[in-house]
């Protein structure tokens, strides 16, 4: 159950960042959503998704990696 959980959470902000990326490939090719008035705007939350997920998926891995660190000093290994 554990294992499922965290393969969600690495899941979901990797979704938001590829939106993100899919986004501001749409803007460079000229294939706006009408969702957004300008282009720029499109780019711009595009960019904010992009950077949103890989921040949270960064953010989980070195969590994870510092925890794994204080375990094995711990250990005294």
């Amino acid at each position: 159950m554990v294992r499922l959980l965290a393969v969600l959470v690495i899941f979901i902000p990797g979704i938001i960042a590829a939106i993100g990326i899919k986004l501001m490939r749409d803007t460079l090719f000229d294939d706006f959503h009408p969702i957004f008035f300008h282009a720029w705007i499109q780019f711009g939350i595009g960019l904010f998704l992009f950077i949103a997920g890989l921040a949270f998926l960064g953010g989980f891995i070195i969590y994870r990696d510092r925890k794994k660190q204080a375990e094995k000093k711990a250990k005294g290994i």
